[in-house]
């Protein structure tokens, strides 16, 4: 009965079935200049207010779209300024009513105790589930940190080792080139 209430509200609240097939809406973060044609350089003939309804002409030039306002003035406007959805300013009065009705009908359907204590104890021993299979990816997760943190730690050992190899060789081979004979040269006033 929860699921049938929960997709009836959504179904309300759907865009697509609160707007007429003509009617636009004027985005709601701005309020918008009402031209006598399709630019800045024509006349403005009012404003409108963000979130008023419109009728779209369906005739488009450039960025701007021919309308009829909610007071009857046609005229031209930004076309990225039209929206199909209905603004906030009027979705929002028709949630709260259906919100408040949602929440009057959750109530009655959980004062019905018949229904509630069966889905009480399903959740429990779902809730209790969730709880057993969340320890043990816990202690999975954390034993996993603890091999990662031992293997960059044998890394970091292996590779100072390999590190200390590498300097001893190289000091070896250091002090063997010092003690090895130079080459004599030959001296240079010879004919």
């Amino acid at each position: 009965m929860l699921r049938i209430l929960i997709i009836a509200g959504m179904m309300l609240l759907s865009p697509s079935l609160l707007a007429a097939n003509q009617t636009r809406y004027i985005s709601d973060d701005v309020y918008i200049y009402l031209h006598g044609g399709p630019g800045t350089q024509f006349r403005i003939l009012g404003s409108i207010e963000a979130g008023q309804p419109v009728t779209y002409l369906d005739e488009a030039q450039g960025d701007y779209s021919k309308i009829i306002d909610h007071k009857g003035r046609e005229g031209w406007i930004q076309t990225k300024m039209l929206s199909k959805s209905t603004g906030l300013r009027v979705q929002l009065p028709a949630i709260q009513a259906e919100l408040e009705q949602t929440k009057a009908q959750l109530e009655a359907a959980l004062n019905s105790s018949d229904n509630n204590a069966a889905e009480l104890s399903q959740v429990k021993a779902q809730l209790s589930a969730a709880k057993k299979a969340l320890e043990s990816a816990s202690s999975e997760r954390d034993n996993a940190k603890a091999t990662l943190a031992n293997i960059q730690k044998n890394e970091r050992f292996e590779m100072w080792k390999q590190g200390g190899f590498i300097a001893a060789g190289g000091l070896l081979l250091g002090m063997i080139l010092v003690y090895l004979p130079k080459p004599q040269r030959k001296p240079k006033n010879r004919w």
